[in-house]
């Protein structure tokens, strides 16, 4: 039951039948009562008809005793004082209309018909009640709409006529209806029910066939694989597009990742057998140790290191940190010392980590001269909002097809170079990885004086 009750199809389905039983339940009681309303109308409308008929005929001197009075409405005729001077002939009870008795008293103007032929006719008044209450006639029970009118008599004095109507075909009708409701509200909730489990079924069926080859990627964690896509342009076919993208990217970065511990790998093996080679060596015969040699190794070895080691924080989203770093001072700083290296540099300043940024300019200075012919020059400025390093060389350049491709791990572009003047190409990818991490670019373009020229764009620190 809890896991039928957890998707989102039972639980739309259950909103909806929800939401349309209140609506049907609000609407069915505006109903009833509009109905019992209307009849309740209707019924005042005969009880001040019947009264009225009664009031004229008292109006016009037909004494109380020789009245017409409707069998179908029970009457009842009173002074001010609440003596009952007439009512119907089958009228046993009556309740509702303030005065219960139902037998008339002699009436004290039996004769007004005959005497008082000359005097004018009395006057019939507006309907000043209507209220509701309870009839017996002829031994039948029955709930009455009334209607009070008082009228003047030939002798000038006031009396009440009381004219009830039946409310039994109100109650009818208003049961009918009820009973019609209280039917056909199941069925038709039985109805929205179905219908809301089939349409959401269907809605749902994609991201059905989503799920299941989510699990089944990860079952078999081929990243290669991808979600099926629905014919729409609903947010089922945007997630499920959404879903193929993010796919993409992770099948990416996971072969990167491959990619960069193969390279990683073949990189450290390099310097680790020759070191091992030259102690091996050395143990046998230690005059033949290559001192230098296994310096350079070592330190080789423990900038490769260095290197994995930041790309691998980078990649875990290591945040710059937020010191004030002088581009211009650090700039010069990393060129002195440089053979055919020469800097002019502004007073800039940016926020970010000292040491991350030592490594971009040191990189990028160690990638200039090893490819310049004989001069690198260094540039810091400010560019409005943005702190401009260019560092250019005469070298040869790059060719257009890889100026992008540069900046990848493990990439360089003369594969004849020794490794030991070449480096292990992580130089440029980490500077353009902390440029990115410092809000920043990292671009290349060819330099005026015929070699490359790289552009690191850093936001400016605010003051």
């Amino acid at each position: 039951m809890r896991r039928l009750f957890g998707s989102v199809r039972a639980r739309a389905t259950l909103a909806a039948t929800a939401v349309v039983a209140v609506a049907l339940i609000a609407a069915g009681a505006v109903v009833l009562l509009s109905l019992r309303s209307n009849l309740a109308g209707q019924a005042d409308t005969v009880a001040d008809s019947a009264a009225r008929g009664v009031a004229t005929q008292i109006a016009q001197g037909v004494p109380y005793r020789e009245l017409d009075l409707d069998e179908d409405h029970p009457v009842q005729v009173v002074d001010r004082d609440g003596r009952v001077l007439a009512a119907s002939e089958d009228l046993e009870s009556i309740s509702g209309t303030g005065v219960l008795d139902v037998t008339p008293i002699p009436s004290p103007d039996a004769r007004q018909g005959e005497d008082n032929d000359d005097n004018e006719a009395g006057e019939v008044g507006e309907v000043t009640w209507h209220g509701q209450g309870r009839a017996t006639v002829d031994g039948e029970g029955a709930a009455y709409r009334f209607a009070q009118v008082d009228v003047t008599d030939r002798r000038e004095q006031t009396v009440l006529v009381y004219a009830g109507a039946s409310l039994q075909a109100q109650q009818d009708a208003v049961h009918t209806a009820a009973t019609v409701m209280l039917i056909g509200l199941p069925l038709l909730l039985g109805v929205v029910a179905w219908v809301t489990w089939t349409v959401t079924r269907r809605a749902l069926r994609p991201v059905e066939a989503i799920r299941r080859e989510m699990a089944a990627i990860t079952a078999s964690q081929d990243l290669a694989r991808r979600v099926p896509v629905p014919d729409t342009h609903d947010e089922v076919a945007r997630l499920a597009r959404t879903t193929n993208e993010t796919l993409a990217a992770l099948e990416t970065s996971v072969e990167r990742q491959r990619r960069f511990v193969a390279d990683a790998s073949h990189e450290l093996r390099s310097p680790i057998a020759s070191l091992r080679t030259q102690l091996e060596v050395a143990a046998a015969h230690p005059e033949l140790l290559d001192l230098e040699g296994a310096v350079e190794d070592t330190v080789r070895l423990q900038r490769l290191a260095a290197d994995l080691l930041l790309l691998a924080r980078l990649d875990a989203g290591e945040r710059p940190g937020d010191g004030r770093i002088d581009l211009g001072e650090l700039a010069l700083r990393e060129s002195r010392g440089r053979d055919g290296v020469t800097a002019g540099a502004a007073r800039v300043e940016v926020t970010g980590s000292r040491g991350q940024l030592e490594r971009v300019l040191g990189n990028l200075l160690d990638n200039a001269q090893r490819h310049a012919r004989s001069a690198v020059t260094v540039t810091v400025r400010r560019d409005g909002a943005w702190a401009v390093v260019e560092v250019a060389d005469d070298g040869d350049g790059v060719p257009p097809a890889d100026l992008e491709r540069i900046f990848e791990r493990f990439v360089r572009l003369d594969e004849a170079r020794a490794r030991d003047d070449g480096g292990a190409g992580l130089g440029l990818a980490i500077a353009r990885d902390v440029a990115a991490r410092h809000g920043g670019t990292l671009t290349v373009r060819d330099a005026p004086t015929g070699g490359a020229l790289f552009e690191l764009r850093l936001p400016v620190s605010i003051a």
